[in-house]
């Protein structure tokens, strides 16, 4: 589903991401972990489009992001770490915008707003106005937003952030749902007991560089992650 060959990029002198490779397949929830500054969010914008890189490819169910962006973009969907929405949009009109976009039916459209909407609990806001929002509450317009088009790949950045313990326990189910029914999910956090109940794969980068990956059995062994995570980063 994702495919990240070699991937690097450099701002200025200072190289972000050094040669990265990552593999995740249909069905996979994969956890992207490293400390502020390692290079996740600047892997994450490469891997949807909004970064250009210097060297390696990135391959989105088989078609080049550098290639192909727009018909990678059908594919996927992404919810950066502080979801920068239409504030004088209304909730209901950010999401027939997001509908449009994708060339989305009126009905499915309407079926996936009420369906997502009653779950997470925003119905009764989505006719106010974003800028009248929570962080919690854009968050999970966000969610929404991203879920709206059936995208095969969901590619998030912090998206625990700001949402409830409630809303925290339904996102992971959605997220799930999303990959036992074929998609694939790539998400960075810090939260790593998170990472470690929910996700299939892992990766922990460190200064731009790959340093562990595999299951999540492959990389803790007997250890909590956080272990792992605090041993690699202090050698």
């Amino acid at each position: 589903m994702l495919k990240i060959e070699h991937l690097t990029k450099r701002y200025g002198k200072k190289t972000a991401v050094d040669d990265l490779s990552l593999h995740i397949q249909p069905g996979e929830i994969y956890g992207f972990i490293g400390h502020n500054g390692a290079g996740k969010t600047t892997t994450l914008k490469s891997v949807v489009g909004i970064l250009q890189f210097d060297a390696g490819q990135i391959f989105i169910d088989g078609d080049s992001i550098r290639d192909n962006p727009l018909e990678c973009k059908r594919k996927l969907a992404y919810i950066p770490d502080n979801p920068d929405l239409y504030d004088y949009m209304s909730g209901v009109k950010f999401l027939h915008f997001i509908a449009d976009v994708y060339g989305i039916p009126t009905a499915v459209r309407q079926e996936r707003i009420q369906k997502y909407a009653e779950l997470l609990e925003l119905t009764g806001d989505l006719g106010q106005p974003i800028s009248a929002y929570s962080h919690g509450m854009k968050q999970k317009l966000a969610v929404i937003a991203a879920w709206l088009h059936a995208p095969k790949l969901i590619v998030m950045d912090e998206p625990f952030v700001g949402l409830d313990p409630k809303a925290s326990h339904l996102l992971k189910e959605m997220m799930r749902e999303h990959c036992d029914n074929g998609g694939a999910i790539f998400f960075s956090t810090h939260v790593l007991e998170v990472a470690e109940k929910l996700c299939d794969k892992v990766a922990i980068i460190k200064q731009g560089r790959l340093i562990k990956a595999g299951t999540m059995e492959e990389v803790k062994g007997d250890d909590s992650l956080e272990e792992v995570f605090l041993e690699l980063e202090a050698e």
